[in-house]
């Protein structure tokens, strides 16, 4: 007797027949007999698709944005939440958001199936597992308050679909992100982002195509929500945290772009605000002391350019009646 471990269920190669993500890319049936030069070319060309297929996912991309700031600006948390490669990816954009945007590291989490081992080891069968998504939203103290972001190539991994479900049954904001049309991840979310990639130049290995579109997404969805929120001032990272040297030159740089300060005033103006780029700018844009500074931007919730205003019109009032 065959070992039930060894041995899938036949519906389930059959489903996956039916992915597109699945099927054999006819372009490049005799994959392994090209040349190196010609492998470069054709993954190029591939990835080159990819892009095209994001876009055409641009309106629920943006809905799913809508969503995460509503549930941010109320108080709670992205949360992404995948198994393999989605879930690396999710993991690998939450922990980029508190560098680049100054925020606390709770304010955007990512999940992986099988837990923080299965960032760098598979986990054996951890994504079949729909209850442990479930769970592992359920240890994060899940609200209706949050957002969560499922990430799935296929659409159908259980982990996913078990964690969407229960955070929709708390009124959580849900997304589910895949690379296939009309999947059940798409239909389990409040918005359906299918980025439809079509078939890998190898089989079945969605960490090329799929990965690629899934990161593209993700940084649209952190990027452009933390946008939203005021974390950044024109195309500038304002609320950058500079731990190193490279972010310490790049926090000077940006002062000196926002402001045309020469580089001792954005060096003096950030040692006066204790390292903050916003008060640093707020500063020397206005005149006023760092603690005014600091005090503007708590009324505008941190939003340099609303703090910026009122400062400036009362300056210009001011230049008119001189």
């Amino acid at each position: 007797m065959v070992n039930s471990i060894d041995t899938a269920p036949a519906a389930l190669r059959d489903q996956l027949a039916g992915l597109a993500t699945e099927r054999v890319n006819e372009t490049y049936p005799n994959l392994d007999l090209l040349s190196t030069r010609e492998l470069v070319a054709a993954m190029n060309q591939e990835d080159a698709t990819v892009a095209g297929a994001v876009g055409a996912a641009g309106p629920a991309i943006s809905a799913a944005i809508d969503g995460i700031v509503t549930q941010l600006r109320a108080g709670g948390r992205l949360i992404y939440l995948g198994a393999g490669t989605a879930g690396r990816l999710g993991i690998l954009d939450a922990s980029e958001t508190p560098p680049t945007f100054g925020t606390d590291p709770s304010l955007v989490v990512g999940v992986i199936a099988g837990g923080p081992n299965a960032v760098h080891t598979a986990v054996e069968n951890a994504e079949d597992n729909a209850e442990a998504g479930a769970a592992d939203l359920r240890a994060l103290q899940l609200s209706a308050s949050d957002a969560v972001v499922g990430v799935s190539a296929s659409g159908r991994t259980p982990y996913v679909l078990g964690a969407l479900a229960y955070a929709r049954s708390l009124g959580a904001f849900t997304a589910g992100l895949s690379c296939n049309a009309d999947s059940p991840l798409g239909r389990a979310g409040d918005v359906a982002i299918e980025v439809e990639v079509g078939p890998e130049i190898l089989t079945g290995s969605t960490r090329l195509k799929a990965g690629t579109a899934q990161k593209m997404v993700l940084n649209m969805l952190s990027t452009i929500a933390m946008v939203q929120l005021g974390k950044t001032y024109r195309n500038l990272m304002v609320d950058m945290r500079a731990t190193n040297e490279k972010l310490r030159a790049r926090a000077e740089r940006t002062v000196m772009l926002a402001t045309d300060a020469d580089a001792a005033s954005a060096v003096q103006a950030l040692r006066t605000a204790h390292g903050s780029v916003k008060v640093a700018i707020l500063t020397l844009m206005t005149g006023v002391t760092e603690q005014a500074a600091i005090d503007l931007l708590q009324q505008q919730h941190g939003n340099l350019r609303a703090a910026i205003a009122p400062v400036a019109a009362t300056t210009e009032g001011e230049h008119a009646h001189g």
